[in-house]
């Protein structure tokens, strides 16, 4: 199955010049979903990974992380925007394509040498990963992979991720 023919382009999306990548027709696609998020997850599990957690980036990130969380057999970390944590959390600043913000987890989501995989729909420009990536390191774990259903290649994302390993289901 080509699941690079079922993502729908939006011209000037959120802004204009940018031709946004829209997955909701995958995910609407019970076959496309499915099949992507197996082939996703498959080389963790023929690697045999040890993942511990998975940290899922807001939104998109959630809805990819929570199904690898579950047939990993681990546990599953939302990355959130600031202020929509309930406990004590820690924050990691970044930049974006257009402006920039903040992710934070809770400050005892991860242990100390626990084995982590982030997981997003999109890599644009790396930022969101990379702060993502550097909130596991504050907290003292380690960042087994950093898994993408989409990377924008022009956008050189995957160079500000260089220290870990990426991949990328579908590239553009």
């Amino acid at each position: 199955m080509d699941l690079e023919k079922i993502i729908r382009d939006v011209p000037d999306f959120p802004k204009q010049g940018i031709v946004f990548k829209d997955i909701t027709t995958l995910l609407q696609a019970g076959d496309a979903f499915r099949q992507a998020l197996n082939r996703m997850m498959k080389k963790y599990l023929d690697e045999d990974a040890g993942i511990d957690k998975v940290v899922g980036i807001e939104a998109r990130g959630f809805i990819f992380g929570g199904v690898l969380a579950y047939k990993l057999g681990c546990g599953f970390v939302p990355a959130r925007k600031p202020g929509k944590l309930p406990y004590r959390s820690v924050r990691e600043e970044y930049t974006l394509e257009y402006g920039s913000n903040a992710l934070e987890v809770h400050e005892d989501s991860i242990r100390p040498g626990e084995r982590v995989l982030v997981v997003d729909d999109l890599l644009a420009t790396g930022g969101t990963a990379l702060a993502a990536a550097r909130l596991v390191e504050k907290l003292g774990g380690e960042v087994a992979g950093i898994e993408f259903l989409v990377e924008l290649s022009f956008l050189h994302g995957r160079d500000r991720l260089s220290a870990y390993r990426v991949h990328s289901l579908i590239t553009y």
